[in-house]
């Protein structure tokens, strides 16, 4: 047969073009007959074309020249997309197999000396076989690639269906292409350069093995392969090492890098490898300069990516190599893609963690690393929140490090405080955890150990003040002031010696031993100071470091309140950290924690958070260390959840409540934990802290609220302690006291919640007796109003008749107030002195009701009208109190007849017979009071409440409502204070019975809101109004008026109260908005923050509810422009604020048209620019307006 004239450029150029142009005359004559029907070479047809082809090559390489052989597999390649893939198998392994023998024979030949005239057929040869393997490895790729996707619809159609499922499965190509990259790798290693002669016959050549090595590298799948990736590596890494393949490779690279995300990393391998394996690193140089001068187009997002990684996984890899590049790739710093910064910003963090390992410690190296330094912090205020992020992540690794940089971290805590107040809450939440890690890793741990409490840090600082001054000696003192000041400049030193020396007297033997030894004491004392001057300057760093953490805490405590999940999360963390180091400040942020456990989310979010608070509370509080016993353990725990009571706000104890009534749900509250806590509260033989006796009654209240069973099985301990002699000695003892047997009976929603059904007492009780009496504990004290409070909570809790046993109550009391004779009997009770003993706390104070009421009671100047007046104002505050609890009675007893009634019906309605029998077995009580229908027993119950309660003949609140309304009236006549605002607290209650009592009084109340000079008594009367206008809307509805200018009180508690009160009465629809919102707008610029963030919260809320905020927008404006006191910038603050909440392009366009028409009336130039600012502000796209404007602001500018 012919040989071939086998030209490698031509093949290139057609196979470039397009494979099916590369002619094949010389083809097997049977595969010409599927020239036009592909889909029929199957197995049958191409076996017996291939099979005489592998046998021939396999028993010599140079086969492959016949024209007959090289054309029949060039046919069969143009074809490959409908060869069977065992007929692909074959051609590969034959391709294989082929140039696997030819490099071998090339090896033997260019050992032997005499065979050098065959070097020429050799290149031929390698040639053809590097083309078919090229061009083979291609379809093998194009096939594995089509197999998950196109492969099982072409089964789907015509002949190939019966083959197909046989062939696809078995053939896994992975193996022959790692058996092809090794026998390129083999060929590579050849002396190639004695074959190839010129550099474009050697470069064609090695274009031929390299090429389908990139197109290997194409594919995600075959890269995540190790083995495939390390022998593609190899093959590339010996042609550039050894056969000028570098540039070539570099414009590859760059390219995949374009194109491939997946290869950003393999790359950066590869250049590894190359590097440390081959010792050819001026690759990665080269490709390091050309990407940081490549500019990448805006809208490119893939290619900056790419780049990206592939640049901080060389940094990982190799920082040698990109170390030497950082001044060329320190220009994409400037780069407008935030990615390229992100990179760069890491590298820094590479590099720096690079240098740090390195034994060398000169000048370059430190210049190095302040530099990285140097790009750290300014990318703290990158613009982009992405750079600012991985900035402060870098951070976080660096901390790490075994050097602390000390100086460098105290700036990297005072950029992350800062960074805390970012507009981006992904910058905060890095920050946070930056500052968690610099704590974590903090360098002030060599001297006494790791804790960072302030007030000992500052103790070592003052105690080594203070030596450092008792080793200096006076200003003026010859001799040690000179040698002592030796550490700030050595050369004073140096000449004092040369002048005490030039002396050359000799010196006796005494001479010489005083001066050796005042030599001693003067470097003895110099090395003292100089290590004394060294901790004094670590204690103040060590204090620097803590003032920021105390002030990143107070920011930290309001991230707290973000709305981002992971951002609280990440703050909790930090407290948690924080305590571990005992952080004072850190103390703050544990607390207000716990507010979290309220926290509502859409799907898990709120939960999330709320289990978080609840591990990081278990981790803090109820973790024993694992050396304790179970009992050592107890006792730990009980001691740290009576610790959480001391010094709580009543809303913190309300917080701590739902967060430990939700553990014990979960199980977490060991029982022996709450056996521990009845101990502490009811230990008799010791005297034990007041506060631990409180905190321990306070946390078993708590915990009863989700399980009532562990106060009822206690109830004899409870009447032996809180409601025996220790309650009468401490009365908020006594008060918790209350509290806990409160929960015996569960209401509301954890009624509904409980398992455990309680039947309530009989009035002659011990328990009950108990409660009544506690009421009558002579006391003079603030805290009797508390007592008194929960008392009658409790009573109304647990008793069956809870209104027989308060009126026994109110007349045992009212006994003691007017036993003595008066001169005019209920005129003038304030005028009688009480026969009870005085207490030795005289001061009165602030009491709240559950409904958040507030009375004062102060003392009065004179003894016995101070006794009376005392005793008075507890007989107004208790019937004031049975008055509120009375109907919240009525209500529960209407609930429960309803529900009863419902269950009735119910059981008729599923068996009627046995629905008769339960009847007559269970006769109902509350049935007989109203009737059987509900409408009647609802009628009742009003008519009680209305006319009964106040007004009845029987009834004895009626006999305090003339009373209480004539010692308020009468201000100068009982001119005594704590008298009025018990009174006027007793008054609010009774208006909340009755409407017809409510009219009568209101214009007394408001009067007393309006005029009295107390402030808590201006607060209470603000809530009563508000409660009264959910119970009599109609009566307040017209005189709300008042309520609103409370908003200017110029007490801070009376507006916060009010600004409280109308957000709930507005956001629940309770009162109707008028005029008035402008009054709430003003809250926004109110100097108390607190007010001003209620302001801001009820605008937000309101925006919510149907266009409020678009509806009242023009009265509000009205309002606030004809404010004198409101100054021009805050106006426009309130305005900005509230425009916000304008959305709709319609509603912007109709509110800019209503304020368009008050330029021609405005009067003052002030006037026209409020209107003209709000005009700005609104997205009204009116011409109109906007030619209005400008005109008018000439026509104001020309008259001034």
């Amino acid at each position: 047969m012919d040989s071939v004239a086998f030209d490698i450029n031509d093949a290139l150029k057609h196979y470039m073009s397009d494979p099916a142009s590369i002619p094949t005359p010389e083809a097997d004559g049977s595969l010409f007959d599927y020239e036009n029907d592909p889909e029929g070479l199957t197995v049958a047809v191409v076996n017996p074309v291939l099979n005489p082809i592998v046998d021939a090559v396999a028993e010599n390489p140079e086969a492959i020249t016949r024209s007959a052989h090289l054309d029949s597999l060039q046919f069969l390649l143009k074809y490959t997309a409908f060869l069977p893939t065992h007929a692909l198998s074959k051609i590969f392994d034959l391709v294989m197999s082929g140039l696997a023998a030819e490099g071998d024979a090339i090896n033997h030949d260019l050992e032997s000396p005499d065979e050098q005239e065959t070097l020429a057929h050799h290149k031929q040869l390698l040639e053809i076989y590097g083309f078919l393997l090229q061009w083979t490895i291609a379809a093998v790729e194009t096939k594995a690639a089509e197999k998950s996707s196109t492969a099982p619809v072409a089964r789907g159609r015509g002949k190939p269906k019966k083959n197909a499922p046989k062939q696809d499965g078995v053939w896994d190509s992975a193996t022959q292409l790692q058996s092809a990259l090794d026998i390129m790798s083999q060929v590579l290693k050849l002396k190639l350069t004695k074959i190839f002669l010129t550099t474009s016959e050697r470069d064609t050549f090695i274009g031929l093995l390299t090429r389908p090595v990139y197109m290997v590298l194409e594919s995600e799948q075959r890269v995540k392969s190790t083995s495939i990736r390390m022998h593609a590596f190899k093959v590339l890494c010996i042609a550039v090492k050894h056969h000028g393949h570098a540039y070539a490779a570099q414009i590859s690279i760059v390219q995949n890098l374009t194109y491939f995300e997946h290869l950003s990393e393999p790359m950066a391998e590869f250049l590894h490898i190359l590097a440390e394996t081959y010792d050819y690193p001026q690759l990665a140089d080269e490709i390091l300069r050309e990407l940081s001068n490549k500019e990448f187009n805006s809208n490119d997002t893939k290619g900056p990516k790419s780049v990206s990684q592939f640049i901080v996984k060389l940094s990982e890899l190799a920082p040698r190599l990109v170390i030497k590049q950082m001044t060329m790739l320190a220009k994409q710093l400037d780069s407008e893609s935030y990615t390229l910064r992100c990179s760069l910003i890491e590298v820094c963090g590479n590099m720096i963690a690079h240098l740090v390992k390195q034994d060398e410690r000169g000048e370059n190296h430190k210049s190095q690393l302040n530099a990285f330094f140097d790009v750290l912090e300014e990318r703290f205020l990158d613009i982009n929140p992405y750079c600012r992020c991985r900035a402060i992540q870098v951070y976080v690794k660096l901390c790490d490090l075994e050097q602390k940089f000390p100086k460098r971290r105290q700036r990297a805590a005072e950029m992350a405080c800062r960074s805390l107040e970012d507009k981006s809450s992904h910058v905060r939440r890095n920050a946070i955890k930056l500052l968690g890690a610099l704590i974590k890793t903090h360098p002030f741990t060599v001297m006494h150990g790791a804790q960072l409490n302030r007030k000992d840090w500052q103790a070592r600082l003052d105690k080594v003040d203070e030596e450092l001054n008792a080793l200096q000696p006076p200003e003026g003192a010859p001799g040690l002031g000179e040698a002592a000041n030796t550490t700030v400049d050595n050369e004073l030193l140096d000449e004092a010696t040369q002048i005490e020396q030039s002396p050359q007297k000799p010196m006796t033997d005494e001479q010489k031993f005083e001066a050796v030894r005042k030599a001693r004491e003067e470097a003895a004392t110099s090395e003292a100071i100089e290590k004394l001057t060294l901790t004094k300057r670590y204690y103040s760093e060590a204090l620097k470091f803590i003032d920021v953490l105390h002030e990143a805490t107070g920011i930290v405590c309001q991230l707290l309140g973000s709305r981002n999940k992971s951002e609280v999360i990440e703050a909790m963390d930090y407290f948690e950290v924080g305590d571990a180091y005992n952080i004072e400040q850190n103390k703050v942020g544990i607390r207000r924690m716990l507010r979290l456990i309220w926290t509502k989310g859409n799907s898990d979010e709120g939960k999330g958070v709320q289990s978080h608070l609840i591990d990081v509370y278990k981790r803090l509080f109820f973790e024993a260390p694992d050396s304790f016993s179970s009992n050592d353990a107890a006792n730990f725990i009980a001691r740290n959840m009576i610790s959480l009571t001391f010094g709580a706000t009543p809303a913190e104890l309300t917080s701590l409540e739902q967060l430990l009534s939700t553990m014990m749900k979960q199980g977490l509250i060991p029982e022996i934990v709450i056996a521990k806590l009845w101990q502490v509260y009811g230990v008799q033989k010791r005297e034990i802290s007041r506060t631990q006796r409180r905190g321990a009654i306070i946390v078993l209240g708590m915990l009863a609220t989700a399980n009532p069973e562990i106060v009822v099985g206690e109830m004899e301990t409870m009447l032996r302690t809180g409601l025996g002699p220790h309650g009468r000695a401490d009365l908020q003892l006594a008060k918790y006291t209350c509290i806990a047997l409160r929960r015996i009976n569960p209401t509301g929603r954890q009624a509904k919640e409980s398992a455990l059904k309680f039947s309530r007492l009989p009035n002659d009780h011990a328990v009950l007796s108990k409660l009544a009496s506690i009421t009558e504990v002579p006391s003079e004290s603030k805290e009797w109003y508390g007592v008194a409070e929960q008392a009658i909570n409790a009573i109304y809790a647990i008793s069956k008749h809870p209104d027989t046993l308060c009126s026994d109550i109110i007349r045992h009391k009212t006994k003691q107030v007017f036993s003595a004779p008066q001169s005019r009997a209920g005129s003038q009770p304030g005028s009688q002195p009480s026969s009870r003993p005085v207490s030795r706390d005289e001061s009165q104070s602030v009491e709240a009701d559950e409904d958040g009421n507030e009375t004062v009671v102060p003392p009065a100047s004179q003894p016995k009208k101070r006794d009376a007046a005392i005793a008075l104002s507890q007989l107004l505050f208790i019937v004031g109190h049975v008055a509120i609890k009375q109907i919240v009675h009525l209500e529960l007893c209407e609930l429960d007849f309803k529900r009863r009634k419902q269950d009735q019906e119910k059981e008729k309605t599923a068996d009627k017979s046995t629905g008769q029998a339960g009847k007559k077995d269970e006769p109902d009580d509350l049935d007989l009071i109203g009737g059987t229908t509900e409408d009647d027993f609802t009628e009742a119950m009003a008519h009680i409440r209305e006319r009964e309660l106040l007004f009845g003949p029987d009834s004895l609140l009626a006999q305090f409502g003339p009373l209480v309304s004539e010692i308020c009236a009468n201000n100068t006549t009982y001119a005594d204070k704590g008298l009025q605002a018990a009174a006027t607290l007793c008054l609010a209650k009774l208006m909340c019975v009755s409407s017809e009592y409510c009219e009568a009084n209101l214009p007394l109340l408001i009067t007393i809101m309006e005029r009295s000079t107390d402030a808590t008594v201006r607060s209470n009367a603000v809530i009563a109004l508000g409660d009264m206008a959910v119970c009599f809307n109609h009566l307040i509805d017209e005189n709300t008026d008042f309520l609103y200018r409370r908003l200017a009180d110029k007490d801070q508690s009376v507006k916060r109260t009010c600004l409280m009160t109308l957000t709930f009465l507005i956001l629940a629809g309770q009162v109707k908005v008028k005029g008035q919102l402008g009054e709430m707008a003003k809250c926004l610029e109110d100097e108390d923050r607190r007010i001003a963030d209620l302001a801001r919260m009820f605008f937000t809320e309101l925006s919510t509810k149907d266009n409020a905020v678009y509806n009242h927008f023009v009265d509000m404006f009205s309002l606030l422009s004809a404010e004198k006191n409101l100054e021009e910038e805050s106006f426009r603050r309130i305005i900005r604020f509230l425009l916000g909440f304008v959305e709709k392009d319609k509603h912007a366009k109709q509110l800019a048209d209503k304020l368009a028409a008050r330029l021609a009336r405005c009067e003052t130039e002030r006037q026209w620019n409020d209107v003209a600012f709000a005009l700005g502000l609104l997205q009204h796209k009116n011409e109109e307006i906007t030619k209005t404007v400008s005109e008018g602001f000439r026509v104001v500018q020309s008259q001034a």
